[in-house]
């Protein structure tokens, strides 16, 4: 049976004195039977596959899992998001932005826990006070910040607490270089 792949997104590791080495991340991941683990760059991504009886249980059940096995393998604490190919090539043809072909550093893709209802998005558009421009897709958040990500007051704190959820964000090519990975 041919594993089913899925791309992991670990949320602040390695940022804030919260090291998590990518090869104990891959170790991790064999251990816990995932297939093929590959990490991308150091921020807490990568891409497996899974075979039964892992592949059958839910996202939310997988994330869990993972994020145990992440604190007792290495002491981190870190929300852990789960997507399949299909939903990741979804959240990547959703993207409604130009910057996503042109400027893809100054695009960004925000993995959400939950989805947002419509009031909190129209709450998290007020909550804008530069330049971004943001679209919500299911648990997909788009943003793009024109003048830099790093200069912006719009932050993933801002963002989870306005939405009411947690999240992990990613740029446009790091995105991209996941679907990538996924397809190998």
């Amino acid at each position: 049976m041919t594993p089913t792949r899925v791309v992991a997104l670990l949320r602040a590791v390695n940022v804030g004195g919260r090291i998590l080495r990518m090869t104990d991340l891959k170790d991790m991941l064999v251990e816990f039977g995932c297939v093929d683990p590959k990490t991308l760059l150091q921020s807490g991504n990568a891409v497996f596959g899974l075979t039964a009886p892992a592949a059958k249980v839910s996202a939310t059940t997988l994330e869990k899992k993972l994020e145990q096995a992440l604190l007792a393998k290495s002491g981190i604490q870190s929300d852990v998001f789960v997507r399949t190919v299909s939903e990741w090539d979804a959240a990547i043809a959703g993207n409604p932005f130009d910057e996503a072909r042109t400027t893809p550093a100054r695009m960004v893709l925000v993995t959400l826990r939950d989805a947002p209802g419509a009031e909190a998005v129209k709450a998290l558009a007020a909550a804008i006070k530069g330049t971004e421009r943001i679209h919500v897709e299911g648990r997909s958040l788009y943003v793009v910040y024109p003048d830099g990500q790093g200069v912006s007051k719009f932050t993933n704190a801002v963002i989870e607490r306005v939405l009411g959820t947690r999240g992990t964000a990613r740029n446009w090519n790091t995105v991209l270089k996941l679907q990538a990975l996924l397809s190998q």
